[in-house]
């Protein structure tokens, strides 16, 4: 099955929220978690301790037949780490990514968790994630730095294996970005665990319905601002980390109960190291403001955006039309690149 064809299959998900099963003979067909003879034997002693559902982990949804292998592979490994019992139902489909609600298993603090998994980058449909990528060292499943020549020279190569790899690392960052967000006390959800192709959070809502997101959501004046001023000090608290959302929105802003949780955090960007930074976070305050202004909040984005931007100390790039530099002058060349 080539890309194309597994393009489709997953434009198919994202139409139907409960798909059908695969069946044989009336009967679930069973897809093995991992092959055993891939796995390390660490990981195979572990599984061959435990009952005979963990090598063909069955969940309550109903999944298409391509989409139960994906979960299985991608969800398999946090039901046999025993952190969930169950995949309850599919909550969104996305183009990058779908989320999944989950049965926590005993062992877990929460009752739900949601568990974002990611479609493979050939499928994924971000046109360009190089823009977010600069300035940022590739990380390892374990979320830090990459070390190992093979799999840096594979990055640069763009080898199969390198792609994965920077599939891995961009998974990886919005995990860790999560991490070091929620120890700071940002409005983010609790990381639970991460795999090579999802992670595991804290689910918001309840049983029966999940967290809308905040474009869908129309609020009382006095509560807009209340809100608003919430999600500056989140933009605040980024800052002060050094980092910049980088694709923020009332589309990727939760609200539950009077309250906001900020998601979807692969794409974060780095201050200093990335040229285009000021660009990125004047960007994610216009979209900001675009929303809060249609709830009756007043703000000035290029205004808000320069204040808190220069408050930490960096620089208001100054945006010029190509028209007036010169690609013979070294200096303009360079103001060119960041403005790009």
């Amino acid at each position: 099955m080539d890309t194309k064809q597994y393009i489709q299959i997953f434009d198919e998900l994202d139409d139907n929220d409960q798909s059908s099963s695969a069946t044989k003979n009336g009967r679930k067909q069973k897809y093995p978690l991992r092959n055993p003879k891939k796995e390390s034997e660490s990981d195979h002693q572990f599984r061959s301790q435990q009952d005979d559902s963990a090598s063909t982990y069955k969940f309550t949804y109903k999944a298409a037949r391509f989409e139960e292998w994906w979960l299985l592979d991608s969800i398999g490994p946090f039901y046999e780490h025993k952190l969930i019992s169950d995949v309850l139902r599919r909550l969104k489909g996305g183009k990058e990514a779908s989320v999944y609600l989950c049965q926590a298993s005993l062992e877990s603090e929460a009752s739900l968790l949601a568990a974002k998994v990611y479609r493979p980058r050939s499928l994924r449909n971000l046109k360009n994630d190089q823009i977010y990528r600069t300035g940022r060292t590739d990380l390892g499943k374990d979320g830090k730095r990459l070390v190992k020549e093979a799999d840096i020279n594979a990055i640069i190569k763009r080898t199969a294996y390198g792609e994965e790899v920077r599939h891995t690392s961009w998974i990886a960052y919005e995990f860790s970005t999560l991490e070091m967000l929620h120890a700071a006390g940002a409005d983010v959800p609790k990381p639970v665990g991460m795999e090579k192709n999802a992670i595991l959070i804290e689910y918001i809502g309840d049983a029966g319905n999940a967290a809308p997101t905040l474009n869908t959501v129309t609020l009382e004046r006095d509560e807009a601002r209340e809100l608003f001023d919430r999600v500056i000090r989140n933009l605040d608290l980024l800052l002060t980390l050094e980092r910049i959302h980088g694709d923020l929105s009332a589309y990727n802003i939760l609200y539950w109960d009077g309250d906001i949780t900020l998601i979807d955090f692969p794409q974060v960007t780095f201050t200093e190291a990335n040229p285009s930074s000021w660009v990125i976070f004047l960007r994610d305050v216009t979209r900001v403001c675009q929303y809060f202004r249609s709830q009756g909040v007043k703000c000035d984005a290029r205004k808000l955006a320069a204040d808190l931007w220069t408050s930490h100390g960096y620089q208001v790039v100054k945006e010029v039309h190509p028209l007036y530099l010169d690609a013979e002058k070294k200096e303009d060349r360079r103001l060119w690149e960041k403005q790009k």
